[in-house]
């Protein structure tokens, strides 16, 4: 017989009930949408370079991108799929990103975190300015 006591009554109903919950919270990290976001596997036109004034941003939610003019007319594109738990950020207050799962924040114009949980930068991307508009895709 071992001298290890047996759990009550009490003890075996709290985790009967706890381990629902727990799968809740783990959920809860997913990403909407049912998996991860995605950003771009290659070039393509995402808007018109007339759309990001210098010293600001624009984010495209359908490429999942951010792009940010300096003031010296410079263009920098980076991903917007969160490097904490990959959700794709749909939100752009001035120049910081916020990711809808955790509130990471980001600066657009840096792709650097300005805000935790998440602690990788976004991934950036290569952006140019041609016949008008924006063309942005993979690093390379």
């Amino acid at each position: 017989m071992s001298a290890r006591p047996s759990p009550s009554r009490r003890t075996v109903l709290r985790g009967v009930v706890a381990a629902p919950a727990a799968g809740l919270g783990l959920a809860a990290c997913a990403p909407s949408g049912g998996g991860p976001a995605s950003t771009l596997t290659a070039p393509a036109d995402i808007g018109a370079a007339s759309e990001v004034a210098k010293g600001g941003a624009k984010l495209y939610r359908e490429h999942n991108v951010v792009v940010s003019r300096d003031e010296n007319g410079a263009l920098k594109a980076y991903s917007t799929v969160c490097t904490h738990a990959q959700c794709a950020i749909n939100k752009l207050e001035g120049t910081t990103l916020i990711c809808p799962c955790h509130g990471s924040r980001f600066d657009a114009v840096t792709g650097e975190v300005v805000q935790a949980p998440a602690t990788e930068p976004l991934a950036e991307l290569s952006v140019k300015a041609a016949d008008g508009r924006i063309v942005a895709g993979p690093a390379a």
